[in-house]
């Protein structure tokens, strides 16, 4: 069974400003998302994935921008699903923001080194 100790792992760096740590099963996949170069003048370009997400704010405050919907400011405590296909993205208004992500079946492109 996979567990993830969050001081025992080290980070990955995706980009300048963020970093992740990610546990998986076969079909799901859990990424925790740290940001930390907000807030940001523009949102980040937005895109689209076959998987279904779901996300929790567990930090800082965001807009999610997703196909079709209102525009969402959402703060810690807050939750947002991207449907399969849907074009979506996010804009970071704070200096710091900590994103839950949860991914089926698994971002298999997020394992790939």
């Amino acid at each position: 069974m996979p567990v993830l100790k969050f001081d025992e792992i080290p980070y990955e760096a995706v980009r300048k400003g963020l970093q992740r740590k990610i546990i998986h099963e076969k079909e799901l996949m859990t990424v925790l998302l740290d940001f930390t170069d907000g807030p940001w003048e523009e949102k980040e370009p937005p895109h689209h994935h076959p998987h279904e997400q779901t996300s929790y704010i567990a930090k800082g405050e965001i807009i999610f921008y997703c196909e079709d919907e209102p525009d969402q400011h959402l703060k810690e405590g807050d939750m947002f699903v991207v449907p399969s296909g849907k074009m979506h993205t996010i804009k970071l208004l704070t200096k710091e923001a900590r994103l839950v992500d949860s991914f089926t079946p698994l971002r298999r492109d997020f394992l790939e080194k």
